[in-house]
């Protein structure tokens, strides 16, 4: 029997946080558990409650008293137990503990996996669940936004979210396929757009918006990533203490050495002027790993061999530029040029990414301004060439991580068409105050204020609008609303980025003092705009304001920027001249990267500013998130020492003030914790009164009324709007789940009872309907078993008769059939004798007739002859002559077409001659047909083949009649490496020591003078050198270039001595000739013969003599071979005889 929950045929919903309710599947089976799975359930639902056993206060909106210390001092004591994260209603409160906390396993993902969000301990999971089942169950689109400070921990709190998602939702392997690239697709991100700061080791410079696209079940379908302005300035600097992007350094740490050879670079980080190096190496960070991991998360995500290492080329490229140093050079005008001090790394640059060295060198020696029809060639000076090159470098590694973003899109994104349901993750970079704060950090701190805005109208002022809206009585709470701020940076009119592009588009001298004076005159009298030029008086005397500087009072505090650079980076400006040259490049990738280097496509419009594009990107992306329903992690950084354990009171008050935390829980408090429409809270809880159960006839907010009278809730701890019920204390919301779980309870108990006597009344009915069936059956059985006896018997009896008839009638056929044979035989024979004899008869009528026609015809030859015999008698001979030769010639030909013999070219069979006057034809066509044969037997060869039966063939020629030992030879195939010398871990040194291509390798041995010993050696031979090494160490011994070998010397008998001759005052002569003995003689003269013949260009002399003389250091020997019985069978032996004589004795 299955066992299910009675909740699966309840239609209920479970209550949510944000209004809406989660739909319980129903399957519309009966379900019951037994007592053991009773007790196991119980033990799972006994869960830690929101508030029991709890540290603190898991909800500030129970906090009590309710100010600033009380905040501060409940983060803190939460903290210091571990407990990182708190709720304020809906938004979760993160703060980072620099450490690795045991909370993230898969039993926390499954313990709060479709799980009521105030049933368990705060935990990013429970917000990652909510959001996932409202999208998957409600429809909702969602969108997480993660908020704070630079190393406040956002990225690791993005990556949570993803990794609880993907842990959660449906398995499969295309499902998991897409699930691996969504994740494996931050590694590769952060790589080339993170990076060390002073406050963050794994800072993003980059903003991203990920939108994760689900199908209908919930499974994820894919992704679409949005990248917002990376801080490309950080590729040419980077402060104190800060890093260039990860990606650099992984490379140069974790990349092989032949790898970094192919890309021209080497290890050391000081070789770079890109690399800072107070900072290269950061504690607890594996750069050698995390490369790895990069290039695997590449392969995962989708990215081709080609792909990946254009890419590594491209930041190879990137990481070389900053090498590329200028000298000034006066010209003949007086003007001053740049040129470029080193031009090796420049040629690096051009062999990496295919671009022509002259046309890069000019582009950073000349700027080309066009105007309509106009073009004007100009010097650029040190400073502007410097510029320059920084712009390429900055522009090339932007236009990369651009391409990566969209590459990894095309791999992600969703490839079905179906309606999609769509959750948004955003990491974008956190409010950010330098010391030093330009324009990227301006950039930056606008994108917090739109964020924080969003912030304040979805949950502070939308919470206010809600109450009035229902019709609730509550406090009004007064809040800051920065919408003011924003107006201030983006006002079309007198916005800081509107005054800001107009000064960059302005002609004439542009300065950041001019952009200064304009922020003076137009926003002066703002209230959040600060500068010491304003016509303002209060800030003249203020001496912590510079001249070049101005400052804004963000929400997060007022920040102070350096005007200095914002109109070049703003600008954005890359001269076309090296645009046009980096398209010209014959690496595909960086072709595409500068399309508008295309001179086809030459646009004089001036481009977008960064500004401007920014403005444009957030503009988007806050309407994007207005679409969605919001959830909300603010994160909070414990310390600016980036240690676990430390919780700075002060700085944590200061976050706490500008993320508006106070404010949020003040108007949790003024108002309700939970609200709900009438209808899903009736649907729920109406099991919970007898006037609800089992239906309410009347209006749903009666029969809310009605359930909370009955249940007896205090009326302070509820309200009723026109909507929706709204609950003050979520422990109100408890008490109702507690009471529905007994009433559930109660509901299975009577279930389960009416359902066991419905099943004992259906078991009865099915056996006495059974029993009916059986009866019916055997009475049919019993009938049936009778019908065929009586047919059985009935089909015997008819068979015999049927035999006895068939046997007659088969009796009278086959005697008719003798008879029609037999009438058929003396017709054959009757007919085959007419047959015969007209046969006869139209022979001899055809023989008469032939005999006539052959008379007539010689009777008219005859009288055409002795007609026509006075023209014909002059030529008749010869054309009689000529006809027989040509008869003659054709049958010859038709003959040796038939008897020609095999295509071998050993095959010496040869048809005979016919006729003595073919004689020479008959040579000439044997000769023909051998070469023709020979030629297609060559044809069949390969080069391996060839090369072979050269060697066979030049040894022929030099042994052939000459050496004994030759004819055994024959028939052995050279093979040259007798030794594994590459594989036989023995040879090792020798192989390291051998830089060429070994021609052979054989055992051979070296006799000695003294004695006429033998001792092994290796002789090796190459292309340039003889060698000679230890058998045992494989130490090489003697090195002789083929140059200085001279002769070669052997004996005529049938042994494996040779003697091979030095020259004369050579290195390699200083110890004399080496006389040696092999087992495969004839193949090593023959090589060191053809490859002395390939190198010198000249014929090695092989001498055959049964007498010879060796030359040993200063003495010479002769070598004399006799014939004689041997004691130890067919082996030739060596004896010295005297100082002048060696005697072989050979059997």
């Amino acid at each position: 029997m299955s066992d299910l929950k009675v909740e699966d045929f309840c239609p209920f919903c479970c209550p949510s946080h944000n209004g809406g309710s989660t739909p319980i599947p129903t399957t519309g089976k009966t379900i019951f558990y037994t007592s053991s799975q009773q007790d196991k359930m119980a033990k799972m639902e006994v869960k830690t409650s929101l508030l029991d056993d709890m540290i603190g206060v898991g909800d500030m909106v129970l906090l009590e008293p309710l100010n600033e210390d009380s905040f501060i001092n409940n983060l803190k004591k939460r903290f210091d137990h571990n407990e990182v994260y708190t709720y304020i209603g809906s938004v979760v409160i993160s703060i980072n503990p620099y450490r690795s906390l045991p909370i993230y396993t898969p039993e926390k993902v499954e313990e709060y996996r479709n799980r009521n969000f105030y049933e368990l301990s705060p935990h990013i999971f429970a917000l990652s669940d909510e959001a996932y089942r409202s999208l998957r169950d409600q429809d909702k689109d969602q969108c997480i936004l993660i908020t704070g400070e630079s190393g406040a921990g956002k990225t690791e709190a993005s990556k949570l979210v993803m990794s609880y998602v993907a842990a959660v939702c449906g398995k499969g392997a295309e499902v998991n396929q897409v699930k691996e690239q969504l994740l494996q697709s931050n590694p590769v991100l952060e790589a080339f757009g993170n990076a060390k700061t002073v406050r963050n080791d794994n800072s993003s410079r980059f903003g991203k918006y990920m939108d994760i696209e689900f199908d209908f079940k919930g499974d994820p379908l894919g992704g679409v990533i949005s990248n917002y302005l990376l801080e490309k300035s950080r590729v040419v600097k980077q402060p104190r203490g800060e890093r260039n992007f990860h990606i650099f350094y992984q490379i140069l740490s974790g990349a092989s050495e032949e790898f970094l050879c192919k890309l021209k670079l080497e290890r050391d980080f000081s070789r770079y002027n890109y690399l800072g190096l107070d900072s290269a190496r950061v504690n607890g960070v594996d750069d050698a790993s995390n490369f790895r991991t990069v290039r695997n998360a590449m392969q995962i995500v989708g990215f081709m061999d080609h792909e990946t290492q254009s890419v590594f080329e491209v930041v190879a490229a990137v990481l070389k530029l900053g090498n590329i140093e200028f000298k000034p050079e006066s010209r003949a005008n007086g003007l001053d040029e740049s040129k470029i001090k080193d031009k090796n790394e420049l040629k690096e640059i051009c062999e990496l990414t295919g671009i022509d060295q002259s046309v890069l060198e000019r582009a950073f020696s000349f700027r080309t301004v066009e105007a309509k029809q106009e073009k004007v060639s100009t010097t650029l000076n040190v400073a502007q060439a410097y510029y320059a090159r920084d712009a390429l470098a900055k522009n090339l590694y932007s236009r990369l991580f651009s391409w990566l973003v969209t590459r990894i899109n095309e791999s992600i994104k969703a490839q079905t068409k179906v309606r999609k349901k769509v959750m948004g993750v955003l990491d974008i970079y956190g409010f950010e105050i330098f010391e030093d704060n330009s324009f990227e950090q301006f950039i930056i701190n606008y994108c917090n204020e739109k964020l924080q805005q969003i912030f304040i109208e979805l949950t502070l002022k939308e919470e206010q609008e809600e109450y009035i809206r229902e019709g609730i009585e509550w406090t009004h709470i007064e809040y800051f609303n920065n919408a003011i701020i924003c107006d201030l940076i983006e006002n079309n009119q007198t916005g800081i980025l509107a005054m800001l592009d107009e000064e960059c588009l302005r002609p004439g001298t542009v300065t950041d003092e001019t952009f200064l004076e304009k922020l003076n005159q137009v926003c002066a009298t703002h209230q959040h705009f600060e500068s010491r030029m304003s016509k303002c008086s209060r800030f003249l005397n203020d001496t912590s304001l510079p001249h070049s500087c101005f400052r804004i009072q963000h929400y997060a505090g007022k920040v102070m920027y350096q005007v200095e650079g914002f109109v070049d980076k703003n600008n954005d400006l890359l001269y076309r001249d090296l645009s046009q040259a980096m398209w010209k490049a014959n690496h595909s990738l960086i072709k595409a990267l500068f399309p508008e280097g295309n001179p086809a496509k030459i646009n004089l419009k001036r481009p977008p500013t960064a500004g401007s594009q920014f403005k444009a990107s957030v503009a988007t992306l806050m309407k994007n998130l207005q679409t969605k329903n919001p959830n909300y992690i603010r994160c909070i950084k414990p310390n600016d020492k980036k240690a676990a354990h430390i919780f700075n009171e002060a700085l944590v008050c200061h976050q706490i003030r500008y993320l508006g935390l106070l404010e949020n829980v003040r108007v949790r408090r003024a108002g309700y914790a939970f609200r709900q429409p009438y209808e899903p809270c009736l649907e729920r809880y109406k099991m919970l009164c007898k006037q609800t159960w089992p239906h309410w006839r009347g209006p749903a907010r009666a029969g809310v009324e009605v359930l909370f009278n009955e249940l007896g809730i205090p009326e302070e701890e509820f309200s009723f709007g026109r909507s929706k019920i709204f609950i003050r204390n979520p422990r109100t919301l408890f008490k109702l789940e507690d009471l529905r779980k007994q009433r559930l309870e109660d509901l299975a108990t009577l279930i389960e009872k009416i359902y066991r006597g419905w099943k004992c009344r259906t078991r009865f009915l099915l056996m006495k309907k059974c029993q009916v069936v059986i009866a019916s059956w055997y009475r049919r059985y019993s009938q049936q078993k009778k019908y065929q006896k009586i047919k059985s018997s009935a089909i015997t009896v008819q068979s015999y008769i049927r035999g006895w008839k068939a046997r007659k009638v088969l009796r009278e056929l086959k005697h008719l059939k003798r008879c029609n044979e037999a009438a058929t035989v003396i017709a054959a024979y009757w007919h085959g004798t007419q047959a015969r004899r007209e046969l006869k008869r139209l022979k001899e009528e055809a023989r008469r007739k032939h005999a006539v026609a052959v008379i007539w015809a010689f009777w008219l030859g005859l009288k055409v002859r002795r007609e026509y015999r006075k023209y014909f008698r002059a030529n008749a001979g010869r054309k009689i002559y000529e006809f027989t030769l040509q008869r003659l010639m054709q049958k010859y030909f038709l003959e040796m077409k038939n008897k020609m013999p095999s295509l071998s070219p050993i095959d010496k069979n040869w048809p005979a001659r016919p006729y003595l006057f073919l004689d020479s034809t008959h040579k000439e066509l044997k000769r023909i047909f051998h070469l023709w044969r020979c030629k297609k037997y060559r044809d069949q060869f390969t080069d391996q083949q060839k090369l072979i039966y050269e060697e066979k063939l030049e040894a022929s020629e030099l042994f052939k009649d000459k050496k004994a030992l030759y004819p055994a030879s024959v028939g052995q195939p050279f093979q040259g490496a007798y030794l594994e010398i590459s594989e036989n871990p023995k040879y090792k040194k020798l192989k390291d020591a051998v830089d060429e291509k070994i021609i052979i390798a054989e055992v051979v041995n070296k006799i000695n003078r003294a004695n006429g010993k033998a001792a092994s050696r290796i002789f090796l031979l190459t292309k340039n050198n003889v060698l000679l090494a230890d058998q045992k160490s494989g130490t090489i011994k003697s090195e002789v270039p083929l140059g200085d070998v001279t002769k070669v010397s052997m004996s005529s008998q049938n042994d494996g001595f040779f003697a091979v001759h030095l020259k004369e005052g050579s290195e390699a002569a200083s110890k004399g000739d080496f006389l040696l003995s092999s087992d495969h003689l004839i193949e090593m003269a023959t090589k060191l013969y053809r490859t002395t013949l390939s190198q010198t260009k000249q014929k090695l002399n092989i001498e055959i003599s049964d007498e010879f003389l060796v030359q040993f250091k200063q003495d010479k020997v002769c070598v004399k071979f006799i014939q004689g019985s041997q004691k130890n069978g067919n082996i030739p032996t060596c004896k010295r005889k005297n100082n002048r004589l060696l005697e072989v004795a050979v059997p």
